[in-house]
């Protein structure tokens, strides 16, 4: 596609833009020429046109309205120069518009560039196209006439496009047919075989095309100037670097950390094995830890409880040791006395200090 294009270009360098340097050269409406860094449809642009049922060499420098508008148009009809202001050249030989077109009215267009956006959700990113080398871009077009109903002629064109090169084809799928050189020149607008057409009719694929963003505000017309070429820089591509550059090295520091990690693992174990082991059964919870210390080959061992909470913890820790110590051990003298009061024994044992009268003595009052 192509709705966007920069012709600053002098009048008398579009004829040998299009390498028509020795053939007679005549002008049309040349004065409603007025170079611009904008143009868009609906405005008027020079293209280069074979005279009217000539066979000669000789060219027209013909300025004409961006957006074809076919003769065959109701004279009374608005014209609507946007409709057609591109041409698949695919279907050239299919629409009525355009297949009538092709044996004599063909013509060319010569810019120093293009622009093209690139689709970015709701946004759209400019682009400015041309040649690396700074040489004007030719492209393929048709042209058609058309009388209004006040009995005025106007002249219209449209461009071709075809599918894109595969180095555009991240921008759009559509771009300009371009004609690179003098002999697809010569063919498009000289050769009276439409068969040699196709050869002419694709995708631009040398390197020597170039692009880089512009800014947005050329999207309107009425924005013109060197401003619409200047190159800008995307502040997306930056900050994409910027973080790009920090996380490959947060990922260096973190791997080189790691291995760090690893190396002085590896030496302690080498130094002092239980240091090692000690380390690992380590915990980072703030759980309890016990220590049983023997004294001098005795029975009795003393234990050391720390935890967070000493006051509910301490009785039941005490509870769980001696029950250990019971199942392993013979009870002896020593033994830590529970914190609890003991379980009450079974049984109508009456104790020595327990008043309350029993059954037995009930019955054997009476």
């Amino acid at each position: 596609m192509c709705g966007r294009a920069r012709c600053t270009l002098r009048a008398d360098d579009i004829p040998r833009a299009c390498h028509r340097n020795d053939v007679p050269v005549r002008t049309v409406h040349m004065d409603r020429y007025s170079p611009s860094y904008n143009v868009s449809p609906g405005h008027n642009f020079p293209v280069v046109r074979r005279e009217d049922g000539g066979d000669g060499d000789g060219v027209v420098l013909h300025c004409m309205i961006w957006g074809l508008v076919p003769s065959f148009t109701k004279k009374t009809e608005k014209p609507d120069h946007y409709k057609m202001f591109n041409a698949r050249s695919e279907s050239i030989y299919e629409k009525a518009s355009f297949r009538r077109l092709v044996p004599k009215s063909r013509c060319l267009v010569a810019v120093e560039g293009f622009y093209e956006w690139k689709k970015d959700g709701p946004k759209k990113q400019p682009y400015y196209i041309h040649f690396k080398d700074g040489r004007p871009l030719v492209f393929a077009a048709l042209y058609d006439s058309w009388e209004n109903s006040e009995g005025e002629i106007l002249s219209s064109f449209t461009i071709l496009t075809t599918s894109s090169s595969s180095a555009l084809r991240w921008l759009h799928d559509r771009m300009p047919v371009i004609l690179g050189d003098k002999g697809s020149i010569d063919t498009w607008l000289n050769c009276s075989s439409s068969s040699k057409f196709d050869d002419v009719l694709k995708p631009y694929e040398d390197p020597d095309l170039v692009w880089y963003p512009v800014t947005p505000a050329m999207g309107k017309s009425s924005f013109d100037g060197p401003e619409c070429i200047k190159e800008i820089q995307l502040k997306s591509e930056g900050n994409n670097l910027i973080s790009k550059f920090f996380s490959k090295k947060g990922i260096k520091e973190e791997q080189e950390s790691t291995i760090e990690e690893k190396n002085s693992s590896a030496e302690t174990f080498r130094i002092d094995p239980t240091k090692s082991l000690k380390k690992e059964t380590d915990t980072e919870d703030n759980t309890a830890i016990s220590s049983i210390t023997d004294k001098g080959g005795q029975d009795s061992k003393s234990i050391t409880i720390h935890s967070e909470d000493e006051d509910t913890a301490k009785c039941q820790v005490k509870r769980d040791y001696e029950a250990f110590k019971a199942g392993l051990e013979p009870m002896t003298d020593n033994t830590v006395k529970q914190c609890t009061t003991p379980a009450r024994k079974k049984g109508n044992v009456k104790g020595a200090g327990d008043k309350q009268p029993t059954l037995l003595s009930y019955f054997g009052k009476n």
